[in-house]
């Protein structure tokens, strides 16, 4: 595994890789206010032992990429989809297999959209489809946008508070099919504030636009898509998830029995092995 920071248009971007540098190359964007560590290691190695060259990084305003004051970022989704293409350019890869969670999957749609040859397929986990009327569907549970509503009253610059809230969002997305494992999400969390060059200004991302260019083009995509979705999700309904396979012809949806709004561990393997499959023989590399 190796570690570095990398520079594009100004910006610094972390990140980490895992597995030989002639396997597929494989790029995991992770969703809002969330680092790569959200990726975690021992799912990235598993990731790679399946014959994959795995990238994950620090969106902006996460971890130990740049980050902006917190209240107005001075960014959209559409210049996060380019980050992506900047990570992709550092490492000299021409294109790679996009897997995006939540905030990440609607980035990793628009990327795919933006730039159809550099995507071979995209993995959507959790997330919604871009520029597609979505009013009709169920939103996200009452239950969850009360805690959120809680976040207001949070000091983000005290890390305890902030820590034992964000252990709460992680209870409050679960799905009903596994058990919460508290410990190992509340190691995670402080982690990952730790590591943060400042924390608070992953708050950013709930004041996200972008994507407007893509309104009614998502039936355009070129790239084989596979969509993951938890029928537990409080954030994305599953229903989002099935709009998705929907509205692009030949796409694939992977239901996860009362899976919620996570990459649970006890999902892993059915999890790799979809990816496996969708990112293997099923869809040769459009490289020569």
């Amino acid at each position: 595994m190796n570690e570095s920071i990398i520079m594009a248009d100004g910006l610094e971007i972390a990140t980490q890789v895992f597995g030989d540098p002639t396997h597929e190359p494989t790029l995991l964007i992770m969703g809002a206010m969330a680092s790569m560590l959200w990726w975690p290691e021992e799912f990235c190695q598993q990731l790679a032992a399946q014959g994959r060259y795995v990238i994950r990084y620090d969106n902006r305003d996460t971890g130990l990429s740049t980050f902006y004051e917190p209240g107005s970022p001075p960014y959209t989704m559409d210049d996060m989809a380019e980050d992506a293409m900047h990570v992709l350019d550092a490492y000299g890869i021409e294109s790679a297999h996009l897997v995006g969670m939540s905030l990440g999957g609607m980035i990793a749609q628009i990327a795919a959209l933006a730039h159809p040859a550099r995507v071979r397929t995209l993995t959507l986990i959790s997330t919604t489809p871009i520029g597609v009327d979505t009013s009709t569907l169920p939103q996200t549970s009452d239950t969850y946008m009360e805690h959120a509503a809680a976040g207001e009253s949070v000091d983000w610059t005290d890390n305890a508070q902030v820590i034992d809230f964000i252990v709460k969002d992680t209870r409050m997305i679960a799905g009903t099919a596994h058990r919460h494992d508290e410990e190992r999400t509340r190691n995670l969390v402080e982690r990952d504030v730790k590591r943060a060059k400042n924390f608070v200004s992953a708050t950013n991302h709930v004041m996200l636009k972008g994507g407007d260019a893509w309104k009614s083009k998502l039936g355009e995509l070129v790239a084989p898509l596979l969509i993951v979705h938890g029928t537990a999700d409080p954030i994305f309904p599953v229903e989002h998830g099935e709009l998705l396979a929907e509205t692009v012809e030949g796409a694939e949806l992977l239901r996860l029995e009362g899976g919620g709004h996570e990459i649970h561990p006890e999902d892993w393997d059915e999890i790799i092995s979809a990816i496996d499959a969708h990112t293997g023989a099923q869809h040769p590399s459009k490289l020569p």
